[in-house]
Order: structure tokens, then C-alpha cells, then sequence
């Protein structure tokens, strides 16, 4: 009787350690808990679960913003996946700007493994103040709220298209934009976020806005990436609106193997339609944005991108 117990408790162990040897364990280090992005890594988390029936387990950490996602590569053993624009991973790499005193040849590991939602400028006003283009904002109050990337880009686009000091800005915090607009409090907000941006969605349902396009030559002088939102996006939007935005992607390092960065690629795009069911911002996705990722891809996720027939340059190999 005793030997039967001893021979359960044994083959018990053995599967539980077996059980723990397949399980992967992945740390995804995305950004502030209030963030639309910490709502993705959660969303990407449950989706890697779902499509490896639990073999791949994401657990989702805090950040205080991408340049401590990148610092932490560099000391983060393991699995470690962190989300950053690509301009940053080349500033690490390069020893530059913020990363001038705090160099490490450890960067040069980093790899993509894949594109996420980008931060996607919007200037939104409301439709009846007869705002059609940037000039028209002369004279207007406008929202672009303090400290954010939106604040801040907001406030160079003004400079650059020659409208600093011309536009009244509202003292009003971002988070009450919409009602602002609603009641006249304000002519119009700035807002970066992945689209279609839930502030924006509000916005154009319950008030009735304009999205602003910037013309080609707009786009050149802010030095950021070209991105078209759809026609039909947001309500009343009959034409598609060309802004700019700066990219985002999901980077790991030369530590995680290649078995699990291809399984984490595989299951990102597998999952990516269903995702979009449940938060229109995945459906911003495409394989056009894999353009944006400068620098080398993960070769386990490499190998997905061939299997799938992604358009891949050389020097992401």
C-alpha cells in the first residue's frame, strides 16, 4: 500500500515537472497601466495563452515609458519582450542622445519580433467652426494637453507649420477633451494614439469633428512616418486622413530561443483578426507596417515571416 502511494506521489512529480519543462515562460514589459499600450499587453498576453492552449504564458509588467524598456534589455535575462519605438533601439545601439552615458554592447542584441499599433497623430476639431486645414486654426483654441508625446508634437507642428503664438491653448486637461469640445470650451484637441483612438471615436459620435489631413509637404517637414487612416474610420469621415505616426514594435532579445520567438510571431498574427474584434486598434496592423521595423528581426520570427510570405528586406535579416 505504501509502495502504491510512493508510486503515485512519483508519477505525480514527474508530470508536474514535465508539465513546467513545456510551459514557456515570456515577460512582456510594455508601459503605463493607464496606457491604451498596457491594454494591448494584456490583450496580446490572453492571445498567446489562447493559441498555444496554455503552453506560453505572458506576464505583463508596468514601465514608466520605452527608454527603461530598452535600458532593461540589456541586464533582462530570459524572455524578455519590450515594446519601443525602433528610433530608440537605433539611438541604443548607436550610444547617442539619451543613451550617450549609459552605453552597453548588449543592444546590439536586441531583435524585433513584431509591429504593434503606432502612436498615430490627430488633430481633432469640431465640424462646425469651419476648420478645414491647419491655416484655419488661427485664432482658435486648441487642446494639446501637457508632457505627453501628443503635447509635445502637437506643439512642434504648430511651430513648423507657422502657427506659433497664432492658436489660443486651452488649460484644460486631455483626459476632459471631449467634453470640453461638446460644451465650446475649446475649438478643437491633439491627441496621439493608436487608431482608431477611442477619444476621437467618442468625439466624432456624440459631437461631430474633423480629423485634419497635413499634405505631403507637412508630413516631409515633421520628420516622422507617413500613415493614412482609412475613410469610414470615424464617424462622418468620408476620406481618408494622411497624418503622421511613430511606430512601435515588440522587441526581445538574442537570449530567447528560436522555438519561442517563431511561436510568439506565429500566434501574434494568428491572433491578430481576433484581437481586432474586440479592439479596432489591431485592425491598424497590416503587413505594411513591418517597413517601419529598422534593424534585425528575431531569426525565429524570421522564419514565420518567410513560411507566411511577408516582404522582408535585407537588412532586417
Amino acid at each position: 500500500m505504501n509502495f502504491s502511494k510512493s508510486c503515485i506521489a512519483a508519477v505525480a512529480l514527474l508530470a508536474t515537472a514535465a508539465s513546467a519543462q513545456a510551459e514557456t515562460r515570456v515577460t512582456y514589459k510594455s508601459a503605463k497601466t493607464t496606457s491604451s499600450y498596457y491594454q494591448m499587453a494584456v490583450q496580446i498576453a490572453e492571445a498567446m495563452k489562447t493559441a498555444s492552449n496554455g503552453d506560453i504564458i505572458v506576464t505583463v509588467e508596468e514601465s514608466q515609458g520605452s527608454v527603461q524598456n530598452v535600458m532593461e534589455a540589456a541586464v533582462r535575462p530570459g524572455n524578455y519582450v519590450f515594446t519601443t519605438p525602433p528610433a530608440l533601439v537605433r539611438l541604443a545601439k548607436a550610444g547617442k542622445a539619451m543613451f550617450e552615458k549609459r552605453a552597453n554592447p548588449k543592444f546590439t542584441e536586441i531583435r524585433a519580433l513584431f509591429p504593434i499599433p503606432s502612436l498615430t497623430m490627430h488633430f481633432v476639431v469640431a465640424d462646425d467652426k469651419g476648420i478645414e486645414n491647419f491655416a484655419d486654426l488661427e485664432g482658435k483654441k486648441i487642446l494639446i494637453g501637457k508632457g505627453s508625446f501628443g503635447a509635445k508634437e502637437g506643439a512642434k507642428y504648430l511651430k513648423l507649420f507657422g502657427l506659433e503664438g497664432k492658436v489660443e491653448l486651452a488649460n484644460v486637461e486631455l483626459s476632459n477633451a471631449v467634453p470640453a469640445l461638446k460644451n465650446g470650451q475649446i475649438d478643437g484637441f491633439v491627441t496621439a494614439g493608436s487608431y482608431p483612438a477611442p477619444n476621437v471615436i467618442e468625439a466624432a459620435a456624440g459631437t461631430g469633428v474633423n480629423v485634419l489631413s497635413l499634405s505631403e509637404d507637412q508630413i516631409t517637414k515633421t520628420k516622422r512616418t507617413k500613415l493614412v487612416i482609412p475613410a469610414g474610420t470615424y464617424a462622418g469621415q468620408d476620406a481618408d486622413i494622411n497624418t503622421t505616426s511613430l511606430p512601435v514594435v515588440a522587441y526581445t532579445t538574442t537570449q530567447m530561443d528560436n522555438a519561442t520567438a517563431y511561436a510568439l510571431t506565429k500566434n501574434y498574427w494568428d491572433q491578430k483578426a481576433k484581437m481586432g474584434e474586440g479592439a479596432a486598434w489591431w485592425n491598424g496592423v497590416d503587413k505594411g507596417l513591418m517597413s517601419n521595423i529598422s534593424g534585425k528581426i528575431h531569426p525565429g520570427a524570421l522564419k514565420f515571416y518567410e513560411e507566411a510570405g511577408f516582404d522582408i528586406s535585407k537588412a532586417q535579416h
